[in-house]
């Protein structure tokens, strides 16, 4: 795959096709392992500030908690979206320094709060008056910014229920906050993991125009305008195995014409924040596995179906097969004939496999347990949502590489 202009190329870290001397593995096989292109992760990077220049990145920690992985964005300017105190911990040993890491998840206890407060975090997302009175309790004069609720359309998981008020909501939350003693610092919004339409950006910079309007009604005047993640991957598949073509382009348009829109609905200018995880991550990671069996047997409606099961599946790596598949590398073996197989996961359970076991995608006919495959764009969430040892297997080790080291 090319990569659209100004933006870094998904990172493959193919191995050397393999020579036909070479012996196929039936024994032990290497180990499994989660492998990071850092210098791919670092173009990334500079590739969406070019896009967007001035944004404060505030790194998804979830995506993506390898240590390794957060020093290299906090050497390159990033700071983190923290979830949790323990992320909050995480971050500051990766280098970031307090007033760049922000709560953002809006449910937290007061022991989180209060735990946020004494490591340094000054800075808290809201989107109810009980989380302000919290806030206020137990971390005295910080800065809030509430979260406003979107549809998620267009997204390959909307998260639109659980996070989010209305705009009115957002201007009692805020003028709460300025009541007891909290800075009303800003606003902001997620359109979705994976948003792969231009209009739901849209969308949201339209609610955040109203409010900022009606805050300014309340003599509100937030800072920073925080235009959270939902910055599409380039390289998952759909359910059938085909491309998808999120439209970066038009995403990133709409966004600088966002920000000037809003810049000019206040007095003083705004800063903008991102909170990109998949977007700097998932291309650049790639799961190095095995082939468990590529079997063929007689399905419940009378059809034949193969099925090639893999040492690594929904519950340790990849476990949003249920909406997006993977690209597969299988080593040496482009140019064999191939044969439609349902992709699935080493588990006693039916969940683990690609498109809910549905959709067959084409894969070399002479595989044999023990050949390597390379599983492609799994960089993020594969070391996040992973079981710690269902049915014994063991979450994923990661390594981390650079350059050419990550071809190898």
């Amino acid at each position: 795959m090319s990569a659209p202009k100004g933006r870094a190329a998904p990172s493959d870290m193919r191995l050397p096709p393999r020579g036909r001397d070479q012996p196929r593995r039936t024994g032990t096989v290497a180990t499994d392992r989660l492998v990071y292109d850092l210098t791919g992760i670092e173009h990334q990077y500079d590739a969406l500030l070019d896009e967007l220049p001035g944004t404060r990145i505030r790194f998804a920690l979830k995506a993506c908690p390898v240590d390794e992985v957060l020093r290299c964005l906090t050497a390159r300017g990033a700071g983190f979206d923290a979830a949790s105190p323990a992320e909050i911990e995480q971050a500051l040993r990766a280098g970031a320094h307090p007033d760049h890491i922000h709560y953002g998840n809006t449910i937290k206890s007061d022991h989180d709060i209060a735990q946020a407060h004494r490591l340094g975090v000054r800075t808290f997302a809201t989107d109810s008056i009980q989380d302000v009175t919290a806030i206020a309790a137990h971390a005295p004069r910080a800065r809030v910014f509430c979260r406003l609720a979107t549809s998620g359309d267009g997204a390959l998981w909307g998260l639109n229920r659980k996070f989010g008020c209305a705009p009115d909501d957002a201007v009692r939350i805020l003028g709460t906050a300025r009541d007891a003693g909290l800075v009303p610092a800003g606003l902001s919004v997620h359109v979705g993991s994976q948003q792969m339409t231009g209009e739901a950006w849209q969308q949201a910079l339209d609610a955040l125009a109203g409010t900022l309007t009606a805050l300014a009604g309340r003599g509100i005047a937030p800072d920073h305008v925080n235009l959270g993640g939902g910055l599409p991957a380039l390289g998952y598949r759909d359910r059938r195995g085909n491309p998808l073509h999120p439209p970066l382009d038009k995403i990133f348009t709409v966004l600088r014409e966002g920000m000037e829109r809003l810049n000019a609905l206040v007095p003083a200018p705004l800063g903008f924040v991102l909170e990109p995880g998949r977007h700097l991550v998932a291309d650049h990671g790639v799961i190095r596995a095995h082939v468990v069996r590529l079997t063929e047997r007689t399905q419940p409606d009378g059809g034949r179906a193969r099925w090639l099961y893999l040492s690594v599946g929904k519950f340790n790596g990849l476990y949003e097969m249920d909406q997006v598949t993977h690209p597969l590398v299988f080593p040496g073996r482009e140019t064999e004939e191939h044969v439609p197989a349902i992709v699935a996961g080493p588990t006693c359970d039916s969940d683990d496999a690609y498109g809910a076991g549905r959709y067959p995608v084409p894969v070399p006919a002479s595989l044999a347990s023990g050949d390597p495959v390379r599983i492609l764009s799994a960089g993020a969430y594969a070391g996040s949502y992973t079981t710690r040892g269902f049915n014994g297997i063991r979450p994923l080790p990661t390594v981390c590489t650079r350059g050419q080291e990550g071809h190898h």
